[in-house]
């Protein structure tokens, strides 16, 4: 059986070499572009469908806590709702914040309670990347709230421990110390 699959597979490449090469190939070139162009849109199509969902979803839960929250371009949310007296933070400082992280369902997966102050160098990278943004809107002794959709947070994988694929965040921060 096997045998006789290689040999009809052998014999269909033979006739296809023996066509007219440019006609064949360019009617193989337009069906795998057509199949690749239709794939791309359905994919494109089920991405707009989840973060319009997920942007419902934020917006929602705003509404429900009554925040008046600031959207930048990349879709981070923020709302300073106790403004401190330090500096600005830049790229390049070092942060560190007291925090609550919680699932939008109310879920509080990691807090600095527990964990100790998270610390970070601005714009270095090894934290969330809305967290990295939301930092350069705020000053030493701010505190805020931040929602990162999932793009901004831990992606379609989530952390692998308490945060599923998906997920948006909910960071609540003080931002204690900047050097």
């Amino acid at each position: 059986m096997r045998s006789l699959f290689i040999i009809l597979l052998i014999s269909a490449g033979a006739i296809l070499v023996s066509c007219d090469s440019n006609q064949q190939s360019g009617y193989l070139a337009n069906k795998k572009g057509a199949k690749k162009e239709s794939a791309t849109k359905s994919l494109e199509k089920v991405n707009r469908y989840m973060v319009n969902a997920e942007n419902k979803e934020i917006d929602d839960y705003i509404r429900r806590h009554r925040w008046k929250m600031k959207t930048t371009g990349s879709g981070l949310r923020y709302e300073i709702y106790k403004e401190g007296n330090g500096p600005t933070i830049k790229k390049g400082d070092v942060v560190s914040l007291k925090y609550g992280l919680f699932l939008i369902n109310g879920a509080m997966v990691y807090s600095s309670d527990k964990l100790g102050l998270k610390t970070f160098e601005v714009g270095h990278g090894g934290v969330e990347t809305g967290l990295e943004e939301a930092m350069l809107f705020l000053h030493k002794g701010d505190k805020a709230h931040l929602i990162l959709p999932s793009h901004l947070a831990y992606g379609l994988n989530g952390d692998g421990k308490n945060i599923p694929k998906r997920s948006t965040v909910i960071y609540n921060i003080e931002v204690i110390d900047v050097k």
